[in-house]
């Protein structure tokens, strides 16, 4: 497998990226599943900051997605005011348009603020069982 030129892996990278870079997925590979619990926004009302858990799941048909980008790319939304359902939205259509799956759900749960925790979950394309 002939691997593609990555902009960020194996690179030094001091700034946040939209893009997310992705490779040929493994033959073998059916579901791929990428959780970070280090993602911040911030409230797009107040300003506050969030931190969120974001789970990535996607069934792959040619590609996946290079982890170092989806880093860069969690990183951006550190300074965005969007909303935790917003944002369950966005990384869902996100990854859908870059590797293309049969199927891509995203869960964010965000970290509890005044008592309130918020969980939403987006899925683009049609998920088999």
């Amino acid at each position: 497998m002939k691997l593609p030129e990555f902009e960020a892996l194996a690179k030094k990278v001091n700034e946040p990226s939209k893009k997310l870079e992705i490779f040929p997925k493994p033959n073998t590979v059916e579901k791929v599943i990428l959780e970070s619990d280090e993602v911040t926004s911030m409230c797009p009302v107040t300003g506050q900051p969030d931190w969120e858990t974001v789970v990535i799941e996607f069934a792959p048909i040619q590609y996946c997605i290079e982890s170092k980008s989806l880093k860069l790319y969690l990183w951006s939304y550190r300074e965005q005011g969007v909303f935790c359902e917003a944002l369950a939205g966005q990384i869902a259509q996100d990854v859908y348009e870059a590797c293309q799956p049969h199927w891509c759900t995203v869960t964010v749960s965000q970290k509890s603020r005044g008592g309130i925790k918020i969980t939403a979950t987006a899925t683009v394309g049609e998920r088999r069982a």
